[in-house]
Formats: structure tokens, C-alpha cells, sequence
């Protein structure tokens, strides 16, 4: 692995999840939240002074009802497995990525302000993210 492994945690989709990852050497981070309901990836900046974060974008990553993007769907009435979730930054600390079960399923290039995922949702917005959402192999190699 190219980066820094700041974040591992088992994550069962649809169970309430809220992990940070802050880079430590600028004001850029990272949160994952699963509300029970829909799961989102966010870009964030620390302010100046360093007591608040503004969102830059937020990547969607899964919905409850539906399956992990690569899994086969699990009828409702069966159990979800846990997950390992990992959030992994390059050594720049300008790059971060989301791994669920071995699978990069969204990144933030805050260098070049793009957020990017798989479902490739939802459209970028007007502030940040302003090109493709498309998340690609050469991409993922630049942190892997």
C-alpha cells in the first residue's frame, strides 16, 4: 500500500456509522455516516481558527434496502454481514479513499477538488466537484 491507513472499522450496512478521518497535514478530511437509512462519503475542510468543518461534497455509497455495489442481493429477511471499512489517505495527504470489503468505493482528490465513486452520485455541484464523478482503475493506483 502507496498511503497511510487512518481508519478501520466493521460497518454493517444500514447500522447507524460515524467515522472522521482529518489529515494531519492540512485542514482536509473525510467523514462516512450510514444514518440507518443511506450511507454517504464527505469531503471536508477544517475553518482558520480550527473549531468548525464546512462539507465540500459528499459521495452517496449505499442506500438500506439495496446491495453493496458487487454483492448479490440479500433478501431483507436475512441478516447483513459486517464489513471492514477502511479510510485510506496517499502520502500527500491529498487523496483519500473509502475501502469497503477489499473494494474502493469512493475518493476525494482535494488537490484537484473531485469527489468520486462508483454509482457516480450525485452530480457534482457547482462549488467543488465541477467535472465526472466517474471513479476510474488509474485513480484508485494513484493511492494503491
Amino acid at each position: 500500500m502507496n498511503g497511510y491507513l487512518m481508519q478501520e472499522q466493521q460497518w454493517t450496512p444500514g447500522e447507524d456509522l460515524f467515522v472522521e478521518s482529518l489529515a494531519p497535514e492540512n485542514r482536509y478530511g473525510v467523514v462516512f455516516e450510514d444514518d440507518g437509512e443511506a450511507a454517504y462519503f464527505y469531503a471536508v475542510q477544517k475553518d482558520e481558527e480550527g473549531g468548525g468543518i464546512s462539507i465540500l461534497d459528499a459521495l452517496h455509497i449505499h442506500e438500506s434496502e439495496e446491495p453493496l455495489d458487487g454483492e448479490e442481493y440479500a433478501p431483507a429477511t436475512e441478516p447483513a454481514n459486517p464489513k471492514p471499512l477502511l479510510i485510506i489517505w496517499s502520502r500527500d495527504w491529498l487523496k483519500c479513499a473509502l475501502i469497503i470489503d477489499g473494494f474502493c468505493h469512493a475518493l476525494f482528490d482535494f488537490e484537484n477538488q473531485g469527489g468520486y465513486n462508483i454509482n457516480e452520485f450525485p452530480p457534482p455541484n457547482e462549488f467543488w466537484t465541477k467535472g465526472d464523478r466517474k471513479l476510474t482503475d488509474e485513480m484508485i493506483k494513484s493511492i494503491f
